[in-house]
């Protein structure tokens, strides 16, 4: 066990030493507790930080001067001044006044990227943007760590990098970041959180936009557009999961825990609590910070039936690890919610939840079986014992490190038991199942959808002119839609519920062969053929039969056409 799982363990154990087990439920939950295998994890990589203490405190001279002053007496500190006047300029703004282990520069800054141990820091001299970290005045070096006093900061991300501080003229967050600053000198890990799939990523397809899920949900502003694809900076990273929530696909999967890690320690768990006599079991997942402290200060109210799971970060559960664990036999899955969850990942998991409930309800069964928890214990009480629970075999299949696969092992399950046998359910928009619409008029078999598809959901028809469609593998990445250059494609959200019905390739559109009128080969459809015809009917070049004719040959054939008999290409002089 490594140092964050012992930590882990160890908090984990003061919060269920507070648990109560007055009933068999309880005492059942104690059992479970026991057996939960914290250290049975797939091993991560891991990002390194080395920081020197170099740090960058930019802002108006009276607020950096201070801060600054009072960082150099431990650490090697440059004062940014942004506006004011910095001591020993004379005002003319030239770089740059030192003195001791602090630096005074006064400059104007255009941008601050970066992270701990590698802050970058451009300003503008004369309209031109140059650098100053790394730079001849810093010898060449990054700035460690950027303490930033200006309003609006410079860096925007809802989970700003590691070694950077911005208070916002929050005093009691200023006096916290010059504590914590001294802090950051030295050698640092962090686990990998993630690992990506470029080979069934939605993102992009020959210089189209699909998806970009991953992109509006990371609250680390981690994740760029490399057109087709998309890149994830590990050092920006800080694991915050709604990447791999949002992903359609599964190409981006959280790494720490593995799914099918975390599903199994719960199956076991819920087996466990089962044998031990408990009845009705729910999870309650809460983060390590907020919803830790959030648990044990309601330890004593919490339903007994209701057993307690933590996880890196909230963000990083989401449709299948909630589906799975509802056809495990959990009711319900509660999520607690902490205020300290940035606007992304928590418009993510609202996503999420819009999709589960939907899903749920369309089986018949209550769609309170997933919850969430944001504050106090009200709600959380509220839902131990929701309403309408059916009797239901738990599932006992080991889910898979691949998102569609376990989302499909549990809806065959639940679907198997399920209270309705509707056919399908509608999806709130921009859930990852569904149809497309293809318009037959319009559509001219040209496969530019299915060139595009990254799922393999749109497929040819061969030597037929056929466009085919597999449901199950279509993610509603809209792909096809853009790629269509006749417009005829929209999507339609929805999930059928019957496994084979979801796996069968059906019909969208077809049309009959159209064959050269001189060597006989197929090389079009009859639909292009007629709109051709109807599109140059009245142009000049194609009034004389034999040039209309043309039109009804495969390209080689009309090429062999045109020069026979010495002809040229077309009489172009003769235009009557």
């Amino acid at each position: 066990m490594n140092t964050r799982e012992a930590e882990i363990a160890g908090g984990d154990a003061l919060v269920h030493e507070a648990l109560p087990e007055a009933t068999l439920n309880g005492k059942a939950r104690r059992v479970a507790l026991g057996h939960a295998k914290d250290g049975q994890r797939q091993p991560t990589t891991l990002v390194a930080y080395e920081s020197a203490g170099r740090v960058a405190v930019i802002g108006h001279a009276a607020n950096a001067m201070p801060a600054a002053e009072r960082l150099a007496g431990s650490l090697e500190c440059t004062a940014i001044i942004t506006a004011g006047e910095a001591p020993g300029s004379g005002g003319d703004g030239k770089l740059p006044v030192t003195g001791g282990r602090m630096r005074t520069i006064a400059a104007s800054v255009a941008e601050v990227r970066g992270y701990l141990g590698a802050f970058h820091i451009d300003v503008t001299v004369k309209g031109e943007k140059t650098p100053l970290a790394p730079s001849l005045i810093t010898a060449h070096k990054p700035f460690d760590i950027v303490l930033d006093l200006c309003e609006p900061p410079f860096i925007r991300a809802e989970l700003p990098p590691a070694g950077y501080f911005a208070p916002r003229r929050d005093s009691n967050a200023l006096e916290l970041a010059l504590n914590e600053i001294p802090e950051f000198v030295g050698e640092f890990e962090k686990p990998k959180y993630f690992s990506y799939e470029a080979g069934i990523c939605a993102h992009g397809n020959s210089g189209l936009t699909g998806c970009s899920r991953c992109l509006e949900a990371c609250p680390t502003d981690a994740i760029r557009s490399l057109k087709d694809l998309i890149e994830v900076d590990p050092y920006l990273c800080q694991g915050g999961g709604s990447c791999a929530t949002a992903c359609p696909t599964g190409a981006i999967t959280y790494a720490y825990p593995k799914v099918a890690d975390l599903l199994a320690n719960l199956r076991l768990m819920l087996g466990t609590y089962r044998d031990a006599g408990g009845a009705t079991p729910g999870v309650v997942f809460h983060d390590a910070e907020a919803g830790r402290a959030w648990l044990h200060a309601n330890a004593e109210r919490l339903p007994e039936n209701l057993i307690p799971f933590e996880v890196e970060e909230i963000g990083s559960v989401g449709l299948d690890a909630w589906l799975a664990l509802v056809a495990y036999g959990a009711r319900p899955v509660v999520l607690y919610r902490p205020e300290s969850v940035p606007g992304s990942v928590k418009a993510e998991l609202e996503n999420q939840l819009g999709i589960a409930r939907a899903i749920l309800a369309g089986m018949g069964y209550p769609p309170s079986w997933v919850v969430f928890a944001d504050t106090g214990d009200a709600e959380l009480v509220s839902t131990s014992a929701p309403s309408g629970v059916q009797a239901m075999e738990p599932a006992n299949f080991a889910a898979a490190n691949e998102k569609r696969t376990t989302i499909r092992m549990a809806l065959d399950h639940l679907y198997s038991q399920a209270p309705e046998k509707k056919p399908h359910v509608e999806l709130p928009r921009g859930a990852p199942f569904g149809q497309i619409h293809v318009d037959q008029k319009s559509c001219t078999l040209c496969m530019a959808c299915v060139s595009v598809c990254p799922a393999s959901a749109l497929v040819a028809g061969g030597e037929e002119p056929r466009l085919g469609f597999i449901e199950w593998n279509c993610v509603q990445c809209g792909l096809c839609q853009t790629a269509c250059p006749e417009d005829a494609i929209t999507l339609s959200p929805r999930l059928l519920f019957d496994s084979e019905a979801r796996r069968a390739a059906r019909v969208l559109n077809q049309d009959q062969p159209f064959h050269c009128v001189s060597c006989g080969r197929a090389f079009a459809t009859s639909r292009v053929i007629e709109r051709m015809r109807d599109k140059l009917k009245g142009h000049w070049m194609f009034q004389k039969p034999e040039a209309a004719r043309r039109l009804e040959m495969c390209e080689d054939c009309r090429v062999k056409d045109m020069f026979k008999d010495g002809g040229g290409l077309l009489d172009v002089h003769d235009r009557s």
